[in-house]
């Protein structure tokens, strides 16, 4: 049955509450109704096409509805569609386990989950259990958890614990447990630092004051590697994911890398550690696992993490945590065809000749006055919105200056998300290079509409 565009904003106004939104604003506006994708295109229910400038939400990789992950998911579903994975296996959990496994040298086992906020929570709990299991008491101190200035982890109450956004986490503080801050090198909104070496050291020098200082309090260091997705696309440069495992291994404290946003191909490798051949001690996978299509994330540790949990029953080293469908064969089966075609097309190769060329076009951008600057690494976009590019003052919040320019680039076909005063583009990762070429002119196009729109 085929509702009209009427009836469905009536309904979605009257019974959906949406996620990261205000909808006192949201119910002033009319809504946009995705009915169906199909490549890099996602289509409304009026038949509207618009390019995916957001991989809906950062997640989709070959394209929408792509035949081969479309025949994944209809054999698995042939044969079973879940069961549990407590006390008991399944077929395509085992082999994708094989799969991740092999691709992440140094770690040794999987545990699945279905988002990854949920992948960091448990991080954050194996960290924190793996000292207590070593030595209760000579590690019972070992109770807090170093994150970066504006991190973003997921929104659970532990992934909020590390997240270090105020806009997104104060309202929260009285129920987070307790987490210690470092600088970020946000190198943009760091000019009183120096260059981007000076500004590292500067950001590492503070990290080995607190690690040299409270390392026998500390269970663990967490950081998004190469790009704090969610602060704004803030960009790391070379040498600060590196520095970070040096001094992990220095004072001993476990390095737990959240390459949910990051991973799949998006910054240019399969996975952005490898960029710096970082050896995390935990990672936590997610958003392009499947390739956009169904809720799969996953923890991956070392053996060393891992033994810490095997002892006798009464012994209660049990690692006591799981979700209902923890490692579902509908996912897993997505996954590995996702990681297949991945390999079978170059995929992660042709990402990074796409960067090169997205980089040079999206310089243009400079020459409308309101663009502040422009972050990029591989398939990920953030373009900071700014009053003025001698102060880089931002516009005030109430002006909403960001969402009247997304609703610009709707209008002309293209969908992307603002963080604050940062526009990002992060596409679909199969998107044509003339298909990017088009976002950026509508991007271009949207903002400099805004531009004239402020003067």
């Amino acid at each position: 049955m085929k509702y009209s565009y009427e009836q469905l904003e009536q309904w979605d106004k009257a019974y959906v509450w949406h996620p990261f939104t205000q909808m006192k604003t949201y119910v002033q506006e009319r809504p946009l109704i995705i009915e169906r994708g199909q490549g890099s295109y996602l289509f409304d229910v009026n038949g509207n096409k618009y390019l995916d400038g957001y991989a809906s939400l950062w997640v989709n990789v070959h394209g929408h509805n792509d035949p081969e992950l479309n025949e994944a998911l209809h054999m698995q579903i042939e044969t079973i569609a879940h069961s549990t994975l407590l006390g008991s296996a399944n077929v395509p959990s085992i082999l994708l386990a094989k799969k991740l496994i092999e691709l992440w040298p140094g770690l040794s086992k999987v545990f699945y989950s279905d988002t990854g906020a949920a992948a960091v929570e448990i991080a954050l709990k194996m960290a924190y259990q793996y000292w207590k299991n070593i030595d209760p008491v000579k590690y019972a101190a070992k109770n807090k958890f170093v994150s970066l200035k504006e991190a973003y982890h997921g929104d659970t109450v532990g992934a909020v614990s590390v997240g270090g956004m105020d806009l997104f986490h104060r309202i929260f503080k009285p129920l987070l447990f307790e987490r210690i801050e470092v600088p970020s090198p946000y190198v943009y909104r760091m000019d009183g630092y120096g260059d981007e070496v000076e500004i590292v050291r500067y950001c590492l020098q503070q990290l080995e004051d607190v690690l040299e200082r409270e390392h026998e309090q500390i269970a663990g260091v967490i950081v998004e590697p190469l790009v704090q997705g969610a602060a704004g696309i803030i960009t790391h440069p070379k040498g600060f994911l590196k520095g970070i495992e040096t001094l992990c291994r220095k004072y001993g404290v476990l390095l737990i890398c959240d390459e949910v946003a990051v991973g799949f191909g998006r910054t240019g490798t399969l996975f952005a550690c490898e960029q710096e051949d970082v050896h995390p001690d935990i990672v936590c996978l997610g958003k392009g696992i499947t390739g956009g299509y169904l809720p799969l994330a996953a923890t991956l540790t070392t053996e060393d993490v891992y033994a810490a949990f095997l002892g006798d029953v009464d012994e209660d080293k049990t690692f006591y945590h799981g979700h209902t469908y923890t490692g579902n064969q509908l996912s897993c089966s997505v996954a590995l065809k996702n990681i297949e075609l991945i390999e079978k097309r170059n995929l992660v190769e042709n990402v990074r000749k796409k960067a090169e060329k997205l980089a040079k076009k999206l310089e243009m951008l400079y020459e409308i006055p309101i663009v502040g600057d422009i972050r990029q690494k591989g398939l990920m976009t953030g373009i900071e919105i700014v009053q003025d590019q001698n102060t880089k003052q931002i516009f005030p919040r109430s002006e909403m200056i960001e969402h009247r320019i997304i609703l610009e680039a709707r209008k002309r076909g293209l969908i992307i998300r603002p963080l604050g005063p940062v526009l990002t583009f992060i596409p679909v990762l199969a998107m044509t290079e003339e298909q990017m070429e088009t976002a950026v002119n509508i991007l271009f196009d949207s903002i400099a509409e805004m531009a004239k729109a402020v003067r």
